[in-house]
């Protein structure tokens, strides 16, 4: 039984695709071993690395590689007594689309020391331009079996056209209950308590909804620049990379209605009539901002306009959200790495008070901030009186603080626990095809018409224009 009672896997065979790539190093490999610590992987397993033929290793060469990774970005070291009885678990075995052989033969030897009718979970770390080719293989090699299922990366498609036809290579191979289109972000705690902050406490629910709230901001900005990605960022942009991938999933489970269960059908429901609600994006209503000197950066074009930073105001056209402005925004080289939701109040219909702070705009001190940036906060940002004779207002807030309240150690990092679902086949923190079509379908106007990029400050928060878009209101970030 596991440590923390949670429910255990069946017996499985785990192939990891690109096993030698960097997501594996930094945090597959990691993450196994931390589930393996956990006793939270099945009682019996094999952990298969593979490759193309001409970047195989040995399995003593995997093993070490694992051990490295482990070291460097697992919390339990390898010096833990656990670790040799994780490492006598993997092996590694080459697989070529039109050489599959080794990798066959791999997974029937792990499945015949397992013995039984162990599932198998295949794990697409490897470049998009690769799914499409890798899942013809599983399929024509006959590993795509009825007890398989695969995890596939982001970014799931470029544009509407280009996600029709990886879906429909996918599922020509797996039916959509293999299926599980991963996004770290769904596995955060913290991105989670979204739900158990709303729908467990008859305080928040009430007040989510147009009659009390006025605006709505997922900002993720990040300081960190294309760091030598150039070929893969150039080619994508902030948008297609985060938020399509991230900003709009989050959104869902922001704007969602309560589901009638947390199971996966009901979940994914209520997260795709959010996305049948969302109008098409109006490029007006779009910032693109590329930070100064990415055109410097090696293998950017030099009259590149692939945007490093985007904010996007969208609409939730429903009876809940009809008339709220949800403010997206996210972006390379920017002045803080922070991922951030804030829910603005309506202000009160009277301002009887003979002093509000002349130094803080109206409308910005009453706010719930949901940092999702593990281990996580929220925060009610509102007004109190001041001490003394007059009886003026400042800004206060109450905080809850994830890693002040809870045991950091029964936390798993988003892969971690997304893998874990993955072979319980718990589909409710992965999207459905239905839901990234759609999202695909309202960038539509974006991608086909995208504004001139506007040039910012390495260390800012975008251009001018972006302070433009969110006004009358005002973005948290930064927080002065």
């Amino acid at each position: 039984m596991p440590k923390n009672g949670s429910a255990r896997p069946e017996n499985h065979v785990i192939v990891l695709f690109g096993a030698t790539g960097d997501l594996a190093k930094r945090k597959l490999l990691p993450g196994l071993f931390h589930l393996h610590t956990a006793g939270l992987l099945p009682q019996e397993y094999r952990i298969i690395g593979t490759s193309p033929a001409q970047y195989a290793v040995t399995d003593e060469q995997f093993k070490e590689h694992a051990e490295a990774a482990c070291a460097d970005f697992c919390i339990t070291k390898p010096t833990d007594p656990s670790w040799p009885s994780f490492a006598e678990r993997l092996s590694f075995a080459a697989a070529d689309p039109d050489d599959p052989a080794p990798l066959v033969a791999a997974v029937q030897k792990a499945e015949k020391e397992i013995g039984g009718s162990p599932r198998r979970l295949f794990h697409l770390a490897v470049p998009p331009a690769a799914f499409t080719s890798v899942i013809g293989m599983l399929g024509a090699s006959g590993l795509a079996a009825d007890r398989a299922r695969v995890i596939i990366e982001k970014p799931f498609g470029t544009d509407l056209d280009s996600a029709r036809k990886l879906d429909q290579a996918v599922l020509a191979v797996f039916d959509e209950s293999q299926v599980f289109r991963i996004d770290h972000f769904l596995g955060k705690e913290s991105v989670d308590n979204i739900l158990a902050f709303r729908f467990a406490n008859g305080l928040n629910e009430p007040i989510w909804n147009r009659h009390h709230l006025r605006y709505v901001e997922i900002d993720v900005p990040e300081t960190l620049s294309i760091e030598g990605r150039a070929a893969f960022y150039d080619a994508t942009g902030a948008y297609r990379d985060m938020v399509v991938t991230h900003l709009f999933q989050v959104l869902a489970f922001v704007a969602m209605e309560a589901p009638v269960s947390l199971s996966a059908k009901h979940l994914r429901a209520e997260k795709l009539k959010v996305y049948e609600a969302l109008k098409p994006i109006d490029v007006q209503h779009v910032v693109r901002g590329q930070y100064e000197g990415y055109r410097s950066e090696p293998g950017v074009a030099a009259n590149s306009q692939t945007e490093t930073m985007v904010a996007v105001r969208v609409e939730v056209d429903n009876w809940r959200w009809h008339g709220v402005p949800f403010f997206l925004r996210s972006g390379k080289a920017m002045g803080a790495s922070r991922q951030v939701i804030v829910l603005g109040f309506q202000p009160p219909p009277l301002r009887m008070f003979p002093a509000h702070r002349k130094d803080t705009p109206y409308g910005r001190q009453n706010e719930i901030v949901i940092d999702f940036a593990d281990p996580g906060a929220i925060k009610v940002n509102f007004l109190a009186k001041v001490p003394g004779a007059e009886l003026s207002l400042g800004n206060a807030e109450m905080a809850f603080y994830y890693k002040d309240s809870f045991v950091a150690s029964n936390a798993l990092e988003g892969y971690e626990r997304l893998i874990l679902l993955a072979m319980l086949g718990d589909q409710s923190l992965f999207t459905s095809s239905d839901g990234i079509e759609r999202v695909w379908e309202i960038s539509e106007p974006l991608l086909e018409n995208p504004s001139p990029v506007e040039p910012y400050a390495v260390g800012s928060y975008g251009p001018e224009s972006v302070r433009q878009l969110i006004a009358p209101y005002h973005w948290h970030l930064p927080h002065v």
